[in-house]
């Protein structure tokens, strides 16, 4: 049934993108993420039509901030954390994935220009008191963690061309995944030239009593706080004297 979904979606994409004469034609299966109190993550379907053959690279970008990386080391016999180092400006969640490896249809100068690939990933970090290397490892360090999260990644060839027109791609977005707005970009390369390209935006957002509890303790912190001692207080009663009966 899905299937059959599927590829009558696509042929829907296929026959706009010959009405309307464009080379690309990119859409999701859903819009929104909606994160509850039961999410374990999840999958949204990128599909989409061209012109003609081509390869596709798609990135997914995540609200962008500041992250502080830090640095541990070794005082005495435990691990501190010393140096420090902002990354302004770093995606939440990145992701890329592509019909063919990078290496085999994309110049070195437009992967960096695109950020196509995590050693292309821009990360604004600058501090006079580190060197280019100590910055560099600070850097890999940020990807390395993001990476282990399930927040950073890339899919090489993980892209499925079919009939030279049409493509998906399944994009996972892990339980740990932030909200906001997404930005998914869809590149279609033809003899090593951005040929069309195409934004796919989309929400990941928190529904139900989670986003409530979540909404009341980011909008009223002190209460939140209260609450929260109040209710342990009150528990920590009722187990006291559930343990005397016994």
């Amino acid at each position: 049934m899905r299937k059959a979904a599927l590829t009558l979606l696509l042929s829907l994409v296929a026959a706009s993108a010959r009405a309307d004469d464009v080379p690309l034609v990119a859409d999701l299966s859903s819009h929104l993420v909606a994160i509850t109190s039961g999410f374990t993550g999840t999958d949204i379907l990128l599909f989409g039509s061209t012109d003609g053959p081509g390869d596709i690279v798609v990135v997914v970008r995540g609200p962008a901030g500041d992250v502080n990386i830090r640095r541990k080391e070794r005082l005495g016999p435990i691990w501190v954390n010393a140096s420090s180092v902002t990354a302004h400006d770093a995606p939440s969640y990145y992701r890329m994935a592509s019909s063919r490896p990078l290496n085999e249809f994309v110049s070195d100068q437009l992967k960096e220009r695109y950020q196509l690939g995590l050693a292309n990933l821009r990360l604004n970090t600058s501090d006079e008191k580190f060197s280019a290397d100590e910055m560099a490892q600070f850097r890999t360090a940020l990807v390395r963690l993001k990476t282990a999260d399930g927040l950073y990644g890339e899919d090489l060839g993980a892209v499925n061309m079919m009939s030279n027109r049409l493509f998906r791609t399944e994009l996972h977005f892990p339980a740990n995944v932030p909200t906001g707005t997404y930005l998914v970009e869809v590149y279609l390369f033809r003899e090593g030239a951005v040929t069309s390209a195409e934004i796919v935006p989309f929400t990941v957002s928190k529904l139900g009593i989670g986003a409530d509890v979540y909404d009341f303790a980011q909008n009223y912190g002190a209460l939140y706080g209260l609450f929260a001692v109040l209710i342990a207080i009150v528990a920590g009663y009722a187990a006291s004297a559930a343990f005397k009966r016994a």
